[in-house]
């Protein structure tokens, strides 16, 4: 697999200050989960989520272009930082965020909120492996249950359980036995 010119901040921001469209074109890959993320978490959709992402691309294309900017944090970090501040100011029109957003607020410690967002990404990884490892009947019945939001009654009929009751008793069992898995494997960053 071919390295990318692009693996540091300070390349990044070398390569646009030189003009090269690859530079951009990484931080536009590279970083947008993150945000996209945040937003859909917060009553966005996916083209809003785009939006925002190439207005804090863009602010931050202009001040590295500009020679204005200072960073004293990493890229992800200032870009999550612009582009939750556009964002909240974009609820704020649309009346979807109730608390008012003022030019003096602070932020909010970006660093510890993309660190929890990468956490809870790992999180959901080791999660997905546990639930591979977990094979069925409980695979299917707690994802039936807990994504498809299916009815226990429902899931009485599905695995030709005698009750809703046995079937309630066998998702807790594969619930443990899912917990049991993914506490094995799961070792919080420190």
């Amino acid at each position: 697999m071919k390295k990318s010119l692009y693996e540091t901040d300070e390349a990044i921001m070398e390569g646009i200050r030189l003009g090269d469209d690859k530079a951009l074109a990484h931080l536009y890959k590279l970083y947008f989960p993150v945000i996209s993320h945040f937003i859909m978490s917060n009553s966005g959709t996916d083209d809003e989520a785009k939006d925002i992402y190439q207005e804090g691309v863009i602010v931050f294309y202009e001040k590295v272009k500009e020679n204005s900017l200072e960073l004293t944090c990493q890229i992800k970090t200032y870009l999550y930082s612009v582009c939750r501040r556009l964002w909240l100011k974009r609820l704020a029109e649309k009346g979807r965020y109730a608390t008012r957003l003022d030019e003096s607020e602070s932020f909010v410690p970006v660093e510890e909120e993309v660190q929890q967002h990468e956490e809870q990404e790992r999180q959901f990884g080791v999660m997905g492996d546990a639930l591979l490892q977990l094979g069925e009947p409980c695979r299917s019945l707690l994802e039936d249950y807990y994504i498809r939001t299916q009815s226990m009654q429902d899931i009485t009929d599905k695995f030709g359980y005698t009750n809703s009751d046995t079937a309630k008793n066998q998702k807790y069992k594969c619930l443990q036995r899912l917990k049991k898995i993914f506490f094995a494997t799961y070792k919080p960053e420190v």
